[in-house]
């Protein structure tokens, strides 16, 4: 027979992985997103076009943050439907910096100074204990869901991920991981009735 410790083991494990991806979620209450009954949406403002060839990382991520949000919400049972929807999808994406904040790169490395015993400090771990504990960049998404008839917000979430790499250029790399982010975020969004 199998200890009922054994049987939480998985869901303990699973936790704790998650708390250490380097990504912050604050979901609103799904009250009265629950209370719409809601089946389609649309989005509230048109994709960004470049039209002048800027090289702004913003033309490269709203397509990006598009793709992830439409996977979520469809992969609950949502529709996307301009013509019906009940409901209109809009974010806002703002870089920021947390101080002292260790990445998933430097897990082992303290931001304070200390000895520890039985431990060689050479200058590559000196090194990167500087670089590692210093300022985290940040990026900060504000997904919001709106009742269309009524023009009022029925849910949003804030979602903050750290930045571990700040040179991601292929989109395939910049999608899996503000996909993964999107994901976490609108996980207590309830499916579709």
């Amino acid at each position: 027979m199998r200890s009922p410790l054994l049987s939480i083991i998985p869901a303990l494990l699973l936790l704790a992985l998650s708390a250490c991806n380097g990504v912050e979620t604050h979901p609103a209450e799904i009250d009265r997103f629950v209370a719409g009954n809601y089946h389609y949406y649309s989005w509230r403002s048109e994709p960004l076009l470049n039209t002048t060839s800027s090289r702004d990382p913003m033309y490269r991520l709203d397509p990006v943050l598009r793709r992830s949000i439409n996977n979520t919400l469809q992969g609950k049972g949502y529709i996307l439907d301009a013509k019906r929807a009940q409901f209109s999808v809009d974010y806002i994406f703002a870089e920021g910096f947390r101080d002292g904040v260790k990445g998933e790169a430097a897990s082992n490395l303290s931001t304070h100074p200390g000895i520890v015993p039985d431990r060689n400090i050479d200058q590559a771990a000196i090194d990167n204990a500087y670089a590692l504990g210093s300022l985290k960049e940040t990026r900060n998404i504000g997904i919001q869901l709106n009742d269309v008839g009524r023009r009022e917000e029925v849910w949003r979430v804030i979602i903050t991920k750290l930045v571990d790499d700040v040179n991601i250029i292929e989109d395939e790399r910049l999608y899996k991981s503000v996909g993964s982010a999107i994901e976490q975020g609108m996980r207590t969004l309830p499916r579709a009735q």
